[in-house]
């Protein structure tokens, strides 16, 4: 991310889901109404003759409005031997445009009472922010000058290519456990290299980037026909979207796309792997499963899979690794540990990790791990059982989207918008789970939770091990 306006860096952007559009009109996850209904986003969706998509989501129940522009390119649009230049040219683009060049953006930012964020993930870059309603027009035009003449010259990108480097070396080789199952786990569990390579960018890849390069990636990806634009909050949809067209639809739509192969071929036998951490003081255990494909039953099925196994404290993992046999502290993981359940387009994993005590043999916690697995492999939940985990999962969801700022809300419609030029899908939010049964969690389970479609990833304490001081006796002599 970049450095400056952060303030938002701990609202994680939050769960895209499976929607019949609706005409404007003011209601919102806020509305008790909406909520006993089911999710009920009205929203107007429209495309920009040089095919900027745009999803306005009208709602008067707050005082500002949200704005985001998602691109349709991240970590595995990278070509190769340039990986981490989605995340390079994220900070790059923060470096203002042609009429607000750096400093004067983020002070035209920030002096209208806005804040301004944007992040890298598997399949977009995203830029957002939120002002107060009566300054909306003022960031749009903002944006769209960004979207057209971005500041990108020498000096700037070497400045950044630094400071993505600096990340590289704070966030993941100088922390303990920085990216063993983000970035490692899937270089091992996936074949295809752009599921399979380091999102983070190896340092040889970043050094060798020019200037010149960053400049094609702009001009290939950040384009209208790219991009979904999405305002949520306080304004009238008729005058904005006349308005977006005003300061959007003369911005050149840029060239067709590449095609880019991202399937994973269907995994026949387990895998297994093993790194080493250097600054790691305790063993760690990381298993990752390939999941069905997004949008069908299966898929479904498996994120309530996740809520059973891996949510609350009373997941079955943690009941049986943590509070039965003491393994560690905590089990983590999920689906898409690099967003969320639901903004992502392609192969992805569903992962549980452990980092357990020294005297835990890793075969020990794997054992353990996968007979909590096979259980639900061999014998159905109960309807009581999947009941609650639905409940607990809509419940945190709806919690989550209704956030002030509305980011839950524009990052479904983005989403949706960008993977499936359908971002009226926010509305059927439940539809997805309400075909999950006791029978498809176990024949899901069967099907992607065997072994043959795992792969193991032991991580191991290195040489940079603190080493225990040496005890002097006590009174009693004892050591």
């Amino acid at each position: 991310m970049n450095s400056v306006f952060r303030v938002l860096a701990g609202l994680a952007l939050v769960w895209s889901v499976a929607a019949a559009s609706a005409e404007p009109q003011q209601s919102s996850a806020s509305d008790p109404a909406a909520l006993s209904d089911g999710l009920q986003i009205p929203l107007r969706y429209e495309t920009l003759d040089n095919g900027l998509r745009v999803v306005l989501a009208e709602d008067h129940t707050v005082p500002t409005a949200t704005v985001a522009v998602y691109y349709g390119v991240g970590y595995r649009n990278e070509p190769r031997g340039r990986t981490g230049f989605a995340h390079l040219f994220e900070h790059l683009f923060f470096a203002g445009s042609e009429n607000l060049p750096e400093p004067v953006f983020y002070y035209y930012i920030s002096g209208m009472g806005g804040i301004a964020n944007g992040s890298t993930r598997l399949d977009f870059t995203n830029y957002f922010g939120v002002v107060p309603a009566n300054a909306l027009n003022a960031y749009l035009w903002a944006e769209a000058d960004r979207m057209a003449t971005p500041t990108i010259n020498r000096q700037i990108f070497q400045r950044e290519r630094d400071v993505v480097r600096n990340e590289i070396f704070v966030n993941v080789q100088n922390q303990a456990y920085g990216d063993w199952t983000w970035i490692d786990l899937p270089m091992v569990a996936n074949e295809n290299w752009h599921n399979a390579h380091n999102f983070y960018g190896d340092l040889s890849d970043l050094d060798a980037a020019t200037v010149d390069d960053a400049r094609a990636f702009f001009e290939q990806y950040y384009t209208p026909r790219n991009a979904v634009l999405v305002v949520a909050g306080s304004f009238d949809t008729a005058d904005t979207l006349t308005t977006i067209n005003q300061y959007f639809g003369d911005i050149p739509a840029g060239p067709d796309l590449p095609e880019i192969d991202v399937s994973e071929p269907p995994q026949t036998a387990e895998k297994r792997s093993q790194i080493t951490d250097p600054l790691a003081t305790l063993p760690g255990l990381a298993v990752a499963y390939h999941m069905p494909e997004r949008g069908t039953p299966e898929y479904f099925a498996m994120i309530l899979i996740d809520q059973i196994l891996l949510r609350g404290g009373d997941a079955r993992l943690r009941r049986r690794l943590v509070d039965e046999l003491g393994y560690g502290s905590e089990v983590g993981g999920g689906i898409n540990l690099l967003g969320s359940a639901f903004n992502y387009d392609g192969p992805m994993l569903w992962t549980a990790s452990l980092i357990h005590d020294d005297a835990v043999a890793p075969d020990d916690a794997l054992d353990a791990l996968s007979a909590v697995i096979e259980r639900l492999r061999s014998e159905p939940v109960s309807a009581a059982t999947l009941a609650s985990a639905r409940s607990k999962f809509l419940a945190e969801f709806y919690l989550q989207l209704d956030y002030s700022t509305r980011f839950g809300v524009v990052d479904l419609l983005a989403s949706f918008a960008l993977f499936d030029d359908d971002p009226s899908r926010i509305n059927r939010i439940e539809d997805g789970f309400d075909q999950v049964t006791p029978e498809l969690v176990l024949a899901t389970a069967q099907t992607w939770l065997r072994r043959e479609n795992r792969t193991v990833l032991e991580l191991i304490p290195g040489d940079g091990r603190p080493v225990a001081p040496a005890q002097a006796p006590d009174a009693g002599g004892k050591p």
